[in-house]
């Protein structure tokens, strides 16, 4: 049904492509207003003009907290409040003990962890204000298992997914839930796949999961209309799955 999002008014990071910018389409084609932030400043003009007049798009680096405040600022000047919060701005880094670097491990826990922190700080009044709210943190598959080389995004993951928990028991009391999402391989650039069109048939990947398949962004979008909407309003500090079988165990003979 259309519609499920009228009324919300929802800050998106990473939006200018990927995952980020499926959201943003289906936030608005679903009723919401919708702030684009993201470092690709020509990619987000260009998603903001696609949108229309109910969405705008901020330049935000996710480390800044300065960012954040302008970003949230927005929200409010410019569509009356915030109810809706999407971390989904990531890094993919990874490499072996010995030869991954501080530098690297620090990059990777700024944008994925810190970042999502960051944002929590600088909307926590904002979306009090404009509850019921709801704030969905992008996590992934390596949340909820170990991956071999991914030592920092890894462990980014499984600490977004432990900031999850933490920030839905505080916040409750005050009309905000807060889950995380766990995708799997998803055809993004972030994995090194083309940008998937709406509607397009997915990739076939043997590997990764039993569906042998990756994921299609608008795959995770549908999970994160639903916690974005009233239709979850009994979910709060919970983990949703989309990663075709990937963390379900393994098959031997």
């Amino acid at each position: 049904m259309a519609g499920r999002l009228t009324g919300r008014i929802a800050l998106i990071t990473g939006a200018a492509g990927g995952m980020g910018a499926s959201h943003a389409r289906a936030f608005v084609a679903e009723g919401a207003a919708v702030v684009l932030g993201d470092i690709a400043d020509d990619a987000g003009e260009r998603l903001s003009a696609e949108l229309g007049e109910q969405a705008v798009f901020v330049h935000l680096d996710v480390t800044r907290a300065e960012d954040w405040a302008a970003a949230v600022r927005t929200a409010v000047e410019q569509f009356g409040g915030l109810n809706v919060l999407v971390n989904n701005a990531g890094l993919l880094d990874g490499g072996p003990l010995g030869s991954y670097t501080e530098k690297q491990w620090d990059r990777v826990l700024s944008v994925n962890l810190t970042g999502p922190f960051l944002g929590l700080s600088a909307a926590r009044d904002a979306l009090v204000d404009s509850h019921p709210s709801s704030v969905i943190n992008i996590s992934s598959a390596a949340g909820m298992q170990g991956v071999a080389g991914m030592h920092a995004y890894t462990a980014s993951k499984f600490g977004l997914r432990g900031l999850t928990k933490s920030a839905a028991l505080e916040l409750a009391p005050h009309g905000v839930r807060v889950n995380s999402v766990h995708p799997g391989g998803i055809m993004t650039p972030m994995i090194g796949a083309p940008a998937a069109e709406p509607g397009a048939a997915p990739a076939v990947d043997r590997s990764s999961n039993p569906l042998a398949r990756l994921g299609l962004p608008e795959e995770v979008t549908s999970l994160v209309v639903f916690l974005a909407s009233a239709e979850s309003s009994y979910c709060n500090g919970s983990e949703f799955v989309a990663d075709g079988g990937m963390t379900a165990g393994s098959n031997f003979g």
